[in-house]
């Protein structure tokens, strides 16, 4: 049978994933595996876990949030492992996911990765610190890694809904230089965000077309602080029509990204939070990790 390194956060979304264990694991046995079952316990527990046991599996699996599988492939692409990885998702949010169209059953995710074939996916890099999907600043952002465990358990999505509304009294607009590709933009900004999804917070939606996971760029969205009633508007109006082209808004595709920022910005990376630094690359890494699906 073929090894594989199975990465579970029980703390995940509702805690639900436990309860599936079980049918998971043999669904994975009778596709002709054999699952080495590894609990994260803290923050940083998947990494761990795949630097220590990683090497010696066929395939890597996780299963909680977006988060977990953030530390999963962080320590997959840190020890240069070309290793398949499958991710079951099972956090509150699960962007990443639903940018994938995988599965939110848990028995059917298994399924998909089971008898899935491997597909190229692109991976970012923020200084030294990788991401899947999503680098922010501004706006809800820190919703994201602020908002309690025992909060999302309980409410799941509308946790994060909930803490962003409250954010709202204490909005703030960033001064920033970017560098995107060769192109220089200067503006001061409520909001950011560098992705490779097509979901943002379950709020922000792009169209699928806009978006192509493997190929080398980024989705690149930022927003001005409207300076009229009808400018206001006219963002409201482009959010819900998904058309992200109006004066407050500027939308870009780009590879390589250079920010200038005020060190205590601070970022949210796949909904966890990172520090503020005043100098910032960001870099596509094309076809880092070969997902199952």
């Amino acid at each position: 049978m073929k090894k594989m390194l199975l990465i579970v956060n029980p703390c995940a979304g509702k805690k639900k994933i436990t309860h599936h264990i079980d049918d998971i694991i043999a669904i994975f046995n009778q596709a002709g595996y054999a699952p080495d079952l590894h609990y994260t316990t803290c923050q940083g527990d998947a990494t761990r876990i795949v630097k220590t046991h990683g090497a010696d599996a066929d395939v890597i699996v996780c299963c909680g949030g977006d988060g977990t599988f953030n530390e999963t492939v962080s320590g997959i692409l840190s020890e240069k492992l070309t290793i398949p990885v499958g991710y079951i998702p099972a956090g509150s949010t699960n962007d990443f996911a639903s940018s994938l169209n995988l599965h939110t059953n848990f028995t059917e995710a298994a399924k998909q990765i089971a008898y899935g074939t491997p597909t190229p996916i692109d991976i970012g890099l923020f200084n030294n610190r990788f991401f899947s999907y999503i680098a922010s600043f501004g706006a809800f952002t820190k919703a994201s890694y602020d908002t309690p465990q025992n909060m999302k358990n309980v409410l799941g999505h509308s946790a994060y809904l909930l803490s962003g509304a409250m954010e709202l009294s204490h909005l703030k607009k960033y001064a920033i230089k970017l560098e995107l590709d060769g192109e220089s933009l200067e503006g001061s900004f409520l909001f950011g965000a560098i992705c490779n999804c097509t979901s943002i917070g379950g709020i922000l939606k792009f169209d699928h077309s806009l978006v192509d996971m493997a190929d080398g760029k980024f989705e690149v969205m930022l927003v001005r602080t409207p300076h009229s009633v009808s400018e206001l508007a006219e963002c409201i109006r482009a959010v819900n029509l998904r058309n992200y082209q109006c004066r407050a808004i500027t939308f870009r595709h780009a590879s390589h990204i250079k920010i200038t920022a005020p060190p205590d910005m601070d970022w949210t990376l796949d909904g966890e939070h990172e520090k503020g630094h005043e100098q910032i690359e960001i870099v596509n890494q094309n076809h880092a990790i070969f997902l199952l699906k």
